[in-house]
């Protein structure tokens, strides 16, 4: 999933956007109103963490004017007023949850998970399976024919993005994008060692094969 983090203070936007990486999450910075404004309009993200007080535009306008254009990404608000006033602003504005500074990026995290959930509906998936392959969003523990797997944070994504699309291929440009956020660079093999990675993980020691190369196309996940 991608995170836009719009946050003119460096040290926290480093903070979240560290943590989020870390959490599992592709994620852009936006350090200017216009900058969050124009990332978000281009879309691709799953949600955003919007400062209020950024530069040239500030993030009540930016939310304003997503939802003037019917954008619905979930919005999680970052700010240091924290009366009752400046939460009713924030969400009449058109933001989701609204939380203040300074905070442990544990909640933040935690406030974000449960927008994404919400964003989803009743029917958002808090596991995934795919075969004997399941994957449980919320505790982060993936088991394959019961047996746990120990994965980390970007293998995890990249099971998670492949599990959502099952049986669909996915090009090397669409797994840089999801999961680290920036553009594709045809001489980069980061995918390719990822990829290895995780099968080797999710594969090894099994009959059955679930992570397939499609020669010149990418990669997906199926049964057979």
């Amino acid at each position: 999933m991608r995170i836009l983090v719009a946050e003119d203070d460096q040290v926290i936007a480093e903070f979240v956007s560290q943590g989020l990486r870390e959490a599992g999450y592709a994620v852009d910075v936006a350090a200017t109103g216009p900058d969050a404004l124009r990332r978000a309009v281009d879309g691709g993200y799953d949600a955003a963490v919007m400062d209020v007080m950024l530069p040239e535009l500030d993030g009540l306008s930016v939310i304003e004017q997503l939802r003037a254009k019917k954008n619905q990404m979930p919005v999680l608000i970052l700010s240091a007023r924290h009366t009752v006033d400046d939460r009713v602003k924030g969400l009449q504005a058109g933001g989701d949850d609204y939380l203040t500074k300074p905070f442990a990026f544990a909640e933040l995290l935690a406030r974000l998970q449960a927008l994404l959930r919400r964003s989803g509906g009743a029917s958002e998936p808090t596991r995934l399976t795919v075969g004997d392959l399941t994957l449980d969003l919320l505790s982060r523990r993936v088991e394959r024919s019961g047996r746990p797997l120990d994965l980390r944070p970007r293998e995890f994504a990249l099971l998670e993005y492949l599990m959502r699309h099952p049986g669909r291929v996915l090009s090397k440009t669409m797994i840089l994008s999801h999961v680290w956020g920036y553009s594709f660079d045809p001489g980069t093999n980061v995918v390719d060692v990822l990829v290895s990675r995780l099968r080797d993980k999710v594969d090894e020691g099994f009959d059955t094969r679930l992570i397939h190369t499609v020669r010149g196309a990418g990669y997906v996940l199926k049964v057979g």
